[in-house]
């Protein structure tokens, strides 16, 4: 918390932070956290779990780590109970755990397909159904999805991801609709390839399947970013911390690009 007599921009808001346990979440948890949020997080890794909340901790804020596989929606619920609980109710929500994975259309694994849609998609709508209750009971509420410039595009070979997160950008868009009088928004980040472990497994996929040493295989993914980068996660952070104020009361449905002018739109 800030000393100064000016309270913080997310102080007094409770913020729900899936897949908080490394990389966009990590930086998403530890900036709400700098800006006075209460935080739940929540993951499957338990150890690192702790971890973040630990820094959140660190920062003055109060955090509540609750280990949940998002796919399984006995768990979800369970999440959702939690946090009511431990914080009078969620205010933020960040729909942030995902997956990545790619392969061509012939021989396309059904389990590849399955799992893609059910923890990019799928997970996102039932957090998202599980939480906003509770945002209508206070009349205020933030839905941030952190969906990928994939949303916008069709990347070679990656059918499954391509098209969970194009539905991503589209429940977005009904919910923002659909919330809108309710005092809710409901936005989406989509950003470029951001450095983080998911990134590091893309480069290893791209290794195996073509040979090519690691160096060119992160060059591969750099050079998709005009600036000729990967995105930082603090970068993703900070639209999240901006979507989720006061200040952006008037922005709903929208899929922001964080991409270094990848996409333009």
């Amino acid at each position: 918390m800030s000393s100064s007599s000016v309270p913080a921009p997310l102080a007094g808001r409770v913020a729900l932070i899936t897949g908080a346990s490394q990389g966009v979440g990590r930086a998403i948890a530890l900036a709400y956290a700098a800006q006075g949020a209460e935080l739940v997080l929540a993951a499957r890794n338990v150890v690192a779990l702790e971890e973040v909340a630990a820094k959140v901790t660190a920062l003055g804020a109060k955090a509540h780590s609750i280990p949940c596989d998002v796919t399984d929606s006995t768990q979800v619920e369970a999440l959702a109970h939690q946090a009511r609980e431990r914080t009078g109710g969620v205010s933020i929500l960040v729909n942030n755990a995902g997956i990545a994975g790619s392969h061509r259309l012939i021989g396309h694994p059904d389990e590849l397909w399955d799992r893609m849609i059910a923890v990019n998609l799928t997970a996102v709508f039932r957090t998202t159904r599980a939480i906003v209750p509770q945002m209508i009971e206070q009349g205020w509420g933030r839905v941030i999805m952190i969906a990928s410039i994939a949303s916008r595009i069709g990347p070679r070979y990656m059918l499954a991801y391509s098209a969970s997160k194009h539905g991503v950008l589209g429940l977005t868009r009904a919910l923002a609709n659909e919330l809108s009088s309710s005092g809710i928004t409901v936005n989406a980040i989509c950003p470029g390839y951001v450095d983080t472990p998911m990134v590091d497994s893309a480069v290893a996929n791209i290794v195996q399947r073509t040979g090519r040493s690691s160096d060119e295989a992160r060059a591969t993914l750099t050079s998709m970013n005009p600036q000729g980068r990967l995105i930082a996660p603090e970068e993703v952070a900070a639209v999240a911390v901006m979507l989720a104020s006061d200040a952006a009361r008037g922005i709903n449905g929208q899929g922001l690009n964080i991409d270094g002018g990848a996409v333009m739109t």
